[in-house]
């Protein structure tokens, strides 16, 4: 069973990332555009008793998220991020970094009492 998933694991991570997401990179005249993405995927096995045979099945499934660009021009090379991707990284660190922040506050004033 053991050889299975590890089969299993590597064909679906020659399979699975931003060439299939997102395909391979584009270039028109001086402009080469390389897609990046945040992907990954899971998976799960069954097994069942010998006899009689009877068994479980299993699945899997995956996801990619679209960070960005690197955009390759005359001018060098550089990243465009997607703003989207940013704003759902963003939203929840600045939500817990103002939380933490304000709990430190709070302590540094309960302190001075």
């Amino acid at each position: 069973m053991a050889d299975f998933v590890l089969k299993l694991a590597d064909s679906v991570k020659s399979t699975v990332g931003v060439r299939t997401a997102y395909g391979e990179p584009v270039a028109l005249d001086d402009v080469t555009v390389i897609p990046v993405a945040l992907a990954w995927f899971g998976f799960g096995g069954g097994a069942g008793p010998e006899e009689p045979a009877t068994g479980t099945g299993g699945g899997g499934g995956g996801a990619s998220i679209p960070v960005g660009a690197y955009i390759k021009d005359r001018t060098g090379v550089r990243f465009e991020p997607n703003p989207i991707a940013m704003l759902a990284v963003a939203i929840p660190f600045v939500f817990v970094t103002t939380r933490g922040l304000a709990a430190v506050l709070r302590a540094l004033k309960r302190r001075r009492r």
